[in-house]
């Protein structure tokens, strides 16, 4: 299934992608970076330090303006996002037109426009950017998380820029992965990831975070996901954010609803 054809696949998709690339916080500041990226420093202490650096909290709400473009298409909104961290992503646009609600066993969705849902797995949000993924991938991809454990596997890193470039000692044959991680709050300021022989890629840019109750959250997200000569563009900006207060994730498939199915 080529990026095109998931991206035309009803209007689901495009909701999917949004839920994918969602995070931010509160009563925030902006975060001055003022870090100096230094050789000095080994693969093992900047793992340290970007694990050091996780985001604590119990719970997420925030207004999220999300732009995106494939082509010539584009389209731009604002959502309500709440999350209650390693549990439920949920997001809602104006009215409750259409909601998603994302588990670590299930991904849901419903459009009232439509009158069509969706009930199924990570398959979908799989194959809109190109890697398996799973609840805990997604939610660190909203935190400016490394996707994958870093303790599974032995890393180097060189100054890249002004940031610290870390990537396995031993890549894989079929998809090699880079992090751009912070000096000054060890956050990631990108991921990639390649697919050659598939001609895929996923970029995750994070131009600028945010504090919130002294947590470090992304304010700012680009994600590019490529797929062969098809490309979609995803920019993100977080505002009215606040974290641990009480939350609700309201879900209910509307009766006589007609299931989206995806199609290999």
């Amino acid at each position: 299934m080529t990026l095109s054809q998931v991206y035309l696949n009803r209007k689901v998709i495009v909701s999917a992608v949004l839920i994918v690339l969602t995070v931010s916080c509160s009563s925030t500041k902006s975060v001055i970076e003022s870090g100096v990226a230094s050789d000095k420093l080994s693969a093992k202490q900047v793992i340290k330090q970007h694990e050091k650096h996780k985001a604590d909290f119990k719970t997420m709400t925030a207004r999220v303006s999300i732009d995106l473009i494939e082509g010539e298409k584009e389209q731009g909104h604002t959502f309500s996002l709440r999350m209650e961290k390693d549990k439920v992503i949920w997001l809602s646009a104006t009215l409750g037109m259409a909601r998603m609600m994302i588990t670590p066993e299930k991904v849901r969705f419903y459009n009232k426009l439509d009158n069509e849902y969706f009930d199924g797995d990570y398959k979908l949000l799989s194959d809109v950017v190109g890697v398996d993924l799973d609840f805990l991938k997604v939610q660190n991809i909203l935190l400016g998380q490394s996707i994958y454990d870093l303790k599974d596997a032995q890393h180097q890193v060189n100054v890249n820029g002004n940031s610290y470039a870390l990537s396995p000692k031993d890549q894989d044959a079929l998809m090699e992965l880079f992090y751009l991680i912070n000096p000054s709050h060890f956050k990631m300021d990108s991921l990639q990831l390649q697919q050659q022989l598939k001609k895929r890629m996923l970029q995750v840019d994070y131009s600028s975070y945010q504090e919130v109750k002294k947590q470090i959250i992304p304010e700012n997200i680009r994600i590019i996901a490529v797929d062969d000569t098809d490309q979609v563009t995803i920019t993100l900006h977080f505002k009215s954010v606040s974290l641990n207060g009480d939350v609700r994730f309201p879900f209910n498939i509307p009766a006589g609803y007609k299931e989206i199915e995806i199609k290999e």
